[in-house]
């Protein structure tokens, strides 16, 4: 256990920080879990419904993504990497539209 006053406020504050971050990275996770389904589903039957469905799925999971960069939650290169990955996903299925 720590021996100072600063100490224990750092655990408190580390352990406070480390929930924040394990929620938005949760919340990352299944949006592009969300997306994957919904670009998958896309490409089964490419119909204009479900290419909506995946627009938004994408601005939600892009949002999520650039919130958690600007809250040094994940890196900006990690953001950005999931952020084509994303993009990548769509590309695969539909490279004319």
């Amino acid at each position: 256990m720590a021996n100072s006053k600063s100490a224990l406020k750092r655990i408190k504050v580390a352990e406070r920080n480390r929930l924040r971050n394990k929620s938005y990275k949760s919340a990352v996770r299944t949006l592009m879990k969300k997306y994957f389904q919904a670009v998958e589903q896309y490409a089964a039957s490419p119909t204009e419904e479900n290419k909506t469905v995946v627009d938004q799925s994408m601005s939600a999971a892009y949002s999520k993504i650039d919130k958690a960069v600007k809250r040094s939650v994940l890196h900006r290169n990690n953001g950005a990497r999931k952020k084509a990955r994303l993009a990548k996903a769509l590309q695969k299925v539909a490279p004319a539209s």
